[in-house]
């Protein structure tokens, strides 16, 4: 396993695959001299020039294929080659391979010009009758080329893959994470709430300092609590799609979400009731979210359904109900729509009730206090 990690190294590769092509032809270089053999020793010197060039295959595959091509036309033209080396092929693929769109069109046809214009300057009988002619370089050009490039495509879709499965890794963690914190770190800044804000009322008349000094700790716990949903906000945002604060996404803009519902096909209401406030922005995302989650999920599962969205200004808390008159259909994969509202409405410190209605259809009901400054 080390062997083949350790020849799978680009520079160890290329290097193995240059004296693989190379070696036979300087052996055979001795005695071919000895034999007074000297356009086979040409020959040979031009098949080891071509195969020193693959070193740079992956860095400048455009110049090794530009070199190939012309130590190719100049065996050819002198009768020393009859055909591309297999070192030109393997620096066409490496062509494909590692260049892309234009520079690999104009590169493989340049080359390809050059082949034909040289053995048309330059034409032999044994070239003729062994390659039949310019057009095969047709095929020995662009076919390595292609297939190059199809292995190039083929890996950056792979490579593509491994990384969106990565990155839906680091969501789903970065969600847990979110999840953890506050089940762990929520439920006691509550408690510690709580506790001082019971010891402040059972203090007796007169004790001012003892009074202010809680009353600073129940506002430093809240303060605790917000700043932490703020950075469960960050931790829950996934990758590219940014954070909740992008545009349309508050209760104000709940109207344009009810007359897209519309448009799409399901019949939908808005009420609003009580004095609208400016929401906290954790508070104000949840509920455009829920809203739009639930009307998601009666045009998916209910069949003929209209759908109903309540929202209730109230003096310390906000609420928000949508329901629907639908019939529901076959229970499918569970998704994660629900999970997602209970999440956000936890994080805002708030309670959501979801199921079906005795009556029929379907309901998201959320309550989600308002904290004073």
């Amino acid at each position: 396993m080390k062997i083949v990690r350790f020849f799978g190294r680009p520079r160890v590769f290329d290097t193995t695959l240059v004296i693989v092509l190379s070696v036979p032809m300087l052996l055979g270089v001795n005695s071919l001299i000895l034999q007074g053999e000297t356009r086979a020793t040409l020959t040979a010197g031009l098949h080891v020039a071509g195969s020193l060039c693959l070193l740079m295959r992956r860095g400048r595959p455009t110049l090794t294929a530009g070199l190939v091509a012309a130590l190719d036309v100049v065996g050819i033209t002198t009768q020393l080659l009859f055909f591309p080396t297999p070192p030109s092929i393997i620096a066409y693929y490496s062509l494909g391979r590692y260049t892309t769109g234009r520079a690999t069109l104009i590169t493989s046809a340049t080359v390809f010009v050059v082949y034909a214009i040289g053995t048309e300057l330059f034409p032999t009988e044994q070239f003729l009758a062994v390659a039949g002619g310019w057009s095969t370089f047709l095929f020995t050009v662009f076919v390595p080329v292609g297939i190059g490039q199809f292995v190039r495509l083929r890996t950056e879709l792979n490579e593509r893959g491994r990384q969106e499965a990565a990155d839906a890794a680091v969501r789903a963690e970065r969600r847990r994470i979110a999840r953890e914190l506050h089940d762990v770190v929520a439920h006691h800044i509550t408690g510690i709430n709580a506790l001082v804000g019971g010891a402040r009322a059972t203090l007796p008349p007169g004790q001012a300092v003892t009074k202010n000094a809680l009353e600073s700790a129940e506002q430093t716990a809240r303060q605790a609590m917000s700043e932490m949903r703020h950075l469960l906000d960050v931790l829950r945002v996934d990758g590219n799609e940014g954070p909740d604060a992008a545009t349309g996404v508050s209760a104000d803009r709940l109207p344009v979400l009810i007359k897209e519902a519309r448009s799409s096909g399901l019949p939908a209401g808005l009420t609003v009731t009580g004095e609208p406030v400016e929401l906290p922005a954790a508070v104000d995302h949840a509920v455009y979210r829920i809203v739009q989650e639930a009307l998601t999920n009666t045009r998916k599962h209910a069949v003929g359904a209209r759908a109903s969205v309540r929202l209730a200004y109230e003096p310390a808390a906000v609420e928000v109900e949508v329901i629907d008159d639908g019939v529901v259909k076959e229970a499918g994969a569970p998704g994660f729509g629900l999970g997602g509202m209970a999440e956000r409405v936890a994080l805002c410190g708030g309670r959501l009730s979801t199921g079906p209605r005795p009556e029929g259809g379907f309901r998201v009901h959320a309550r989600i206090p308002l904290e004073k400054p």
